[in-house]
């Protein structure tokens, strides 16, 4: 606590105690707890904060930092129960409210500013239901205003079951997204926070779930150069973004659980970035640390260690007995101190102080927020919008968009599921806000005739008879494939990355049944990458969009792109990462380098690079102009291009910088995004001037055990695309080289 600030707390007790207002912890005096100066909203937040946690015995705060979901309420001090315990990804998870699609799908969008509105929209519900909740004296699991969201590990394998949750592959489209994330869902004002955000999962996840092996006891093994510049950068800007915890992981980091790394969870979290927040473990993954990794044999010396490492809050799911109820007692065997165990729930009532808990409501704009809030119009528009926005249009031999027409067919297990097509962790909406594919498909024909062929999406049993006569007699054949929850999920690998079951026999069928002259349409709906490469070069096949998992609007979305009807249906999204043209493209899960994964150390043809994504129009850059060729190291790049729709409609464009170093001292990217937006671009023979900043710390590397600039050759490439791609969208790529004079220190971050 700053100086002046102990003196004015003591002041106030002196002179609250002296006018017989409270009592202190030790005093037999009674009194409300409205007089206490925790409720002192004339305060500061530390004063405050550290007047509340003196007040506690170690007992109470033993309890407080080993139940995530609910914690107890003291009641002697007229505290109520909080509920740690809530998740909202992409809406407000199973509650009935907007759920935006997937992750993975929003990321595919690569808008900063749609991610921005979907986590802010997020937010207001997550907070109106809480406040209703609250009044109605509910704590249950996700009823509170503090979310373990955004996940932003890196899509590291093609085969992980929580690739949906993440934003990709790379790191920098992941930080500038969880920094998004956190600033709309937080809020703006000054003093309140409207729903406190949580990145996850800290760190180096990324698979395996349970192929080859079980996640709870799994030790991910990785050299400092890949920890450095691939699974910390997100996390780093997630801090920076004001978010206010972090859950650490359920895997080991070179041999250390991460819920009792010290490495990470001190050294490099709060010595390094200055993180004030804390830190909540996964679902009993304090447990594991006993059960599963065997790394320690007892409650109380696992408990010392989490705590003395970093780790303020045990989540401890159903568990009577959190390993966390044992912290007294390692303060009393002297390996925590009372000190250590004050100071680490602190941020945890420094979060409650901030939601506005202990505020009359009448200051907290949030306040005002309930139920009344969720799923408006303008919640329900945004949901349709962010999922037209997630759809990339991998193949198109001229057929879309389309007009509507008179019969079509629609076959596969994803057609009609609307289960599978929400993924995990979703928001619950009445069914009346839901359209399946199907929905969206029958609003474009007079008759549709339509067969599943699988009995679900693992597709274990197969009706090909019924696919035949669906698609009989029909202008357009729609077929409908992909996984869903059964096939990918939390605990779910995939063992390769194959169509599950027989839906590749009921392509096939399609195909070989299909007549001449009626297009084929392949819509596929999965998290990760399938192998459809089979399709991909067949002609028969006409177009194929990957939709990942857009939830409740996916029906109306997709008639929307198909058709091209409203504003801003021409599809434009990117792939977040890399499509493998075969699952032997991979290295083995459990191997932690970064050598052959992801585009920025990929390694031979991938079938869709990560960045790629067609569209029904052109885009030419021009005119590409940096301000200075060379650059001081520790000073951004900026410059400005132009870009011009050369096509017959309005359409956004993502544009996207890559850099490339020509001469790197260590084994650097390949290459590396360094900058992207998307932007709505008009039919014009002029186009738009669009200026740029890449950041210093994009240029840095991670040499001798620090972050340095360092000086040398680059290459800057600016195009709806990655440059020198075999698979390539039809627009242009330019190219500049710039060089970096000198060097910069930017020391360990």
């Amino acid at each position: 606590m700053a100086r002046k600030h102990r003196f004015a707390l003591a002041f106030v007790l002196v002179f609250a105690t002296a006018m017989g207002k409270f009592s202190t912890k030790n005093e037999g005096v009674s009194s409300t707890s409205e007089d206490y100066p925790f409720r002192n909203v004339s305060l500061p937040w530390e004063d405050r904060v550290n007047d509340l946690v003196n007040r506690l015995t170690l007992e109470e705060i033993q309890v407080q930092m080993a139940k995530g979901g609910p914690m107890n309420g003291i009641s002697r001090l007229d505290i109520k129960p909080y509920q740690w315990s809530t998740e909202c990804l992409r809406g407000d998870v199973d509650n009935n409210a907007t759920s935006f699609p997937q992750s993975i799908g929003l990321a595919a969008a690569f808008s900063p500013d749609l991610i921005f509105r979907v986590a802010q929209t997020t937010g207001i519900e997550v907070r109106g239901r809480h406040n209703d909740f609250v009044k109605q004296n509910n704590y249950g699991s996700h009823t509170g205003a503090s979310c373990f969201s955004p996940v932003i590990n890196i899509m590291r394998d093609s085969r992980w079951g929580r690739n949906q949750e993440t934003y990709g592959e790379d790191p920098h489209l992941s930080g500038v997204y969880a920094a998004n994330f956190i600033q709309g869902l937080q809020g703006n004002d000054t003093r309140y926070v409207r729903a406190s955000g949580g990145c996850k999962h800290f760190d180096v996840h990324g698979g395996p779930e349970n192929i080859p092996v079980s996640r709870f006891s799994f030790n991910a093994e990785i050299s400092e150069e890949d920890w450095r510049m691939t699974h910390l950068p997100a996390f780093r800007m997630c801090v920076q973004a004001g978010t206010y915890n972090l859950m650490c992981s359920y895997n080991r980091i070179n041999g250390i659980p991460a819920c009792a790394n010290e490495k990470l969870l001190t050294e490099i979290l709060r010595k390094e970035w200055g993180f004030k927040g804390f830190v909540i473990s996964d679902d009993n993954a304090i447990k594991d640390i006993i059960t599963a990794h065997k790394y320690i044999n007892n409650s109380v010396d696992t408990v010392a260690a989490c705590v003395n490492a970093g780790c303020n809050l045990e989540l401890s799911g159903r568990r009577t007995t959190p390993v966390f109820l044992s912290l007294v007692d390692a303060v009393n065997q002297k390996k925590l101190t009372e000190a250590k165990v004050r100071e680490m729930v602190a941020p945890l009532f420094l979060t409650r102080m901030r939601l506005g808990e202990f505020d009359p409501p009448e200051m907290n704009p949030y306040s005002k927020l309930s139920s009344a809030d969720v799923e408006t119009p303008k919640h329900l528009a945004l949901a349709v919008e962010s999922a037209m926005k997630s759809y990339v249009l991998l193949k198109n031999n001229g057929v879309l968009p389309l007009q509507k027409s008179g019969t079509i067919g629609v076959v596969g297990p994803m057609a009609n599921d609307s289960l599978q097509l929400f993924g995990d962790y979703s928001a619950q909406p009445p069914q009346k806000y839901i359209t399946s594919p199907l929905d969206g498909l029958s609003a474009m024909a007079s008759k549709t005739q339509f067969a599943s062929g699988c009995n679900d999406t693992v597709c274990e049993m197969y009706n090909s008879s019924d696919v035949l006569r669906a698609i009989s007699g029909t202008e357009i054949n729609f077929v409908v494939l992909g996984t869903g929850q059964k096939v990918e999920s939390e605990g779910r690998d995939r063992p390769d990355t194959e169509l599950p079951g027989q839906q590749k026999t009921l392509l096939l069928d399609v195909i070989n049944n299909n007549p001449t002259k009626t297009p084929i349409i392949l819509l596929v709906f999965s998290a990760g990458p399938v192998n459809i490469s089979f399709a991909d070069q067949d002609p028969r096949v006409s177009a194929i969009m990957q939709g990942f998992l857009p939830a409740q609007a996916a029906g109306d979305a997709l008639r929307h792109v198909l058709l091209n009807d409203v504003k801003g249906a021409v599809p434009a999204g990117r792939l977040p990462y890399t499509w493998p043209m075969f699952a032997s493209q991979l290295p083995p899960m459990v191997n932690y380098s970064m050598q052959g994964r992801t585009y920025r150390y990929f390694e031979g043809d991938p079938l869709y690079p990560f960045g790629y994504g067609l569209s029904y129009t052109k885009f030419d850059y021009t005119e590409l102009d940096i301000d200075n060729a060379a650059v001081k190291a520790g000073d951004p790049v900026t410059g400005y291009f132009f870009v011009r729709n050369t096509g017959t409609m309005e359409a956004d464009e993502v544009i996207q910088i890559y850099i490339r170093w020509q001469d790197p001292p260590i084994n650097a990217p390949t290459l590396q995004l360094a900058w992207f937006n998307r932007i709505t671009i008009p039919v014009s023979e002029k186009g738009v001037k669009v200026n740029f900043e890449i950041d210093a710390k994009t240029m840095a590397l991670w040499y001798k055990d620090s972050w340095r600039i360092l000086p040398g050759r680059l290459e800057m490439f600016l195009g709806g695309q990655q440059p020198h791609q075999k698979r390539a969208a039809p627009s242009n790529t330019l190219v500049a080289p710039f060089r970096i004079h000198g060097s910069k220190y930017l020391g360990r971050y």
